[in-house]
């Protein structure tokens, strides 16, 4: 039996229907979430084990040394969480001055990891189980193995060949100095041990203990500038949500440091144009929706930042209804325009959702953001550590320019929909600049045209690059194709398995007569499970 990380026949899967539900990019971690609701636990834990569960299973993608944001709905109001680190105190413009961008992987490239006190945070303040209870299923798969999925062993052989001489990666992850095939099993006890410390501690090991120390040790021999004190600083903040209406309904995205009011200003925007009047598949929807993209990044790239230094314009003034009704008026519905829009880069990041039969529902995404993040991994931890420090800018006149004690700019966004009667869905689609498309992609398929979750997921999708160029998924119909290039797309046809190029979404949507309905990507590994 060969296995394969896609095939060339076309396939349907229907919407999964239950009243207690977990989606994500991996069936194990999503399994290690609803025994947590079997268990007795809500939404919050069963989003807190799933995700411990993907730093194991789906290194790729995401590690004890991301970054991560939620939204959560307690059944009566929505909540916000920004986990992701601040820059070293030591990382003054000037050490930065002989480089025209950030570097992307290595040492210079990680920022304080945020994602266990995301953890600790939600449990703190909506968990139902014991902390430590939600490790379990990641500390067993750790110690005893896993057998590791087709998609993402394709992105560990890419990885293999770009970081395997990063300090501490071929130690924890080419085992025999290869990468594990698909059908493989992977045991990382190390990670198992480092589980466990953070489950005793409440993470308290991770920041201000033996782990901390660790990483803070291998950072000093590498002449990098985290230390023990920039560590014990870090704190989650409970940050609340922004919104933008579309119609009935109302999206919303965890405020900047994050690219989630790029969903928001292009929802606005496409409310100022003939977007209703078209279908779905119409070449003239995705000609709008791809205009709008370009408007709203091109201000993201130049505004966007820590929410401290947003001094010049606050996310309020991008998403004022006459500057949004300005921007509109730029687009030509029968001809692509260059808005100057920079290059985004791709990176990795894993998303979940979860919701129970309380009404509760969460929305959760972490990232060590490029493959593998930074490629560091802490000798005898299993520690992957993120690279969001190259979020940042290396121009003095950018409000994202680097700094000391400083959040960098982040593409990872957690969705959630609201309409007059309460919450709609929970959703994210992964995938570095695919993630503020995808939302815009997901809410109009889902609630615009009236698709239900896994056929809004399953559609073939776009993604703007820069300039006139647009990337499609080559299962678009060659005549939507001809049409998006007569209007003057530059368009270049990718396969769905294009690492993170199309992203992976996962969807959760509450049902009128309760429960819920879930579509899981099948661009991934993963699905949506329930009881």
């Amino acid at each position: 039996m060969e296995i394969r990380a896609n095939h060339h026949y076309p396939s349907r899967r229907s919407a999964v229907f239950a009243d207690n539900m977990v989606a994500t990019s991996h069936p194990l971690a999503a399994q290690a979430g609803l025994a947590m609701l079997k268990r007795g636990g809500n939404a919050v834990d069963a989003a807190i084990a799933t995700a411990i569960t993907l730093t194991l299973v789906e290194p790729s993608g995401n590690g004890v040394g991301s970054d991560a944001f939620a939204i959560v709905w307690d059944g009566k109001e929505l909540h916000g969480l920004n986990a992701s680190g601040r820059s070293p105190a030591a990382w003054t413009p000037e050490r930065f001055a002989q480089h025209k961008e950030m570097p992307f992987r290595g040492w210079e490239s990680v920022t304080v990891p945020g994602a266990v006190s995301a953890w600790v945070a939600l449990s703190d303040r909506f968990g139902a189980l014991p902390f430590s209870e939600l490790f379990q299923p990641a500390i067993d798969y750790a110690q005893n193995g896993f057998i590791v999925t087709p998609v993402i062993a394709q992105l560990w052989q890419r990885a293999a060949v770009e970081l395997g001489e990063y300090p501490g990666f071929a130690e924890a992850f080419l085992p025999n100095g290869q990468p594990p095939k698909a059908g493989e099993r992977f045991i990382n006890k190390p990670l198992a041990k480092t589980f466990k410390q953070i489950a005793d501690t409440k993470g308290e090991a991770f920041y201000k203990g033996p782990l901390a120390r660790s990483i803070c040790d291998f950072a000093t021999q590498h002449g990098a500038a985290l230390t023990l004190d920039d560590m014990a600083a870090h704190k989650a903040d409970w940050c609340g949500t922004i919104a933008q209406k579309f119609d009935d309904v109302e999206l919303h995205e965890i405020p900047p440091n994050g690219q989630g009011i790029a969903a928001l200003m292009a929802l606005g925007i496409l409310s100022h144009t003939s977007i209703r009047e078209l279908s779905a598949d119409d070449p003239r929807a995705f000609h709008l929706q791809i205009e709008t993209m370009k408007l709203a990044l091109v201000d993201v790239e130049n505004f966007v930042a820590d929410p401290e230094h947003m001094t010049d314009v606050s996310a309020s003034d991008l998403l004022d209804e006459t500057y949004l009704a300005t921007r509109a008026a730029l687009i030509d519905p029968d001809k692509a325009r260059d808005f100057n829009i920079g290059v985004p880069k791709n990176g990795g990041t894993v998303y979940l959702s979860a919701a129970d039969a309380s009404g509760m529902m969460v929305s959760f995404i972490q990232s060590n953001y490029a493959g593998f993040g930074s490629g560091v991994v802490v000798p005898g931890t299993g520690i992957a550590l993120q690279n969001r420090g190259a979020g940042f800018s290396t121009d003095p006149s950018n409000q994202n320019c680097v700094g000391p004690n400083k959040r960098p700019f982040q593409t990872i966004i957690p969705g959630f929909l609201k309409g007059p009667n309460g919450p709609i869905m929970s959703f994210g689609v992964m995938g570095g600049p695919m993630q503020a498309q995808g939302h815009v992609q997901m809410v109009l398929r889902t609630q615009l045209w009236k698709q239900d979750p896994q056929m809004a997921v399953d559609a073939p999708r776009w993604r703007f690059v820069k300039g006139l160029s647009v990337a499609c998924e080559d299962t678009m119909p060659s005549a939507t194709i001809t049409a998006l290039s007569a209007m003057g797309h530059e368009i270049s046809l990718e396969s769905p398995d294009n690492a993170f190029g199309f992203g992976g979404a996962q969807l959760i949507c509450r049902l009128d007569d309760q429960g819920y309905a879930a579509g899981s990507d099948p661009r991934k590994d993963g699905a949506a499970m329930g009881f």
